[in-house]
């Protein structure tokens, strides 16, 4: 669990930061993280004993890690969407606009890549494991690339996982 809260907290933080940082740009708003996501992230790194026992509960929960890493999968490519559109967007607006949109696009496909990566360290499905180090190998090798991020890009890693998770 605490690897698994690591992942959500990192991602989660990816994208806030993402999403909340002032860019200046009309239409963007600034939300504060839900109180209880940070109570029980807290909670759990507060007792390293209750972490581990999580981790060894959630690694043999295949069910559980597949309904996160889709989850995980349908933000990111929510939060992708916006952000490329501002990076897109940020062509006009001179190179220090274009540094801050590319490092908002780059942080959201880290922390999904590191989400990824990191479910796959937990999970003990030996399929979900390789699939989900695959898709975040995927994830990884498009860092700096964005144009190649595309819907169909996105269908793959989704239909791989979907594979692994015996949904298809």
């Amino acid at each position: 669990m605490r690897r698994h809260l690591a992942a959500v907290a990192a991602l989660s933080f990816a994208l806030l930061a993402a999403g909340c940082s002032d860019d200046g740009e009309p239409g963007t708003t600034t939300t504060a993280p839900p109180r209880a996501a940070t109570a029980a992230a807290t909670t759990a790194a507060a007792d390293p004993a209750v972490a581990a026992s999580a981790d060894a509960a959630l690694a043999s929960d295949t069910k559980a890690i597949c309904a996160q890493a889709a989850r995980t999968g349908e933000s990111f490519g929510t939060n992708f969407a916006a952000d490329y559109r501002v990076f897109l967007g940020a062509k006009a607006q001179g190179a220090e606009a274009r540094a801050r949109a590319k490092e908002k696009v780059t942080r959201t496909v880290d922390g999904y890549a590191y989400a990824l990566l990191d479910m796959s360290k937990l999970t003990s499905d030996p399929g979900l494991k390789k699939a989900l180090a695959s898709m975040g190998g995927q994830v990884t090798a498009l860092k700096g690339d964005f144009a190649r991020i595309d819907d169909k890009r996105l269908a793959e890693i989704d239909a791989k996982l979907a594979k692994a998770c015996g949904e298809s």
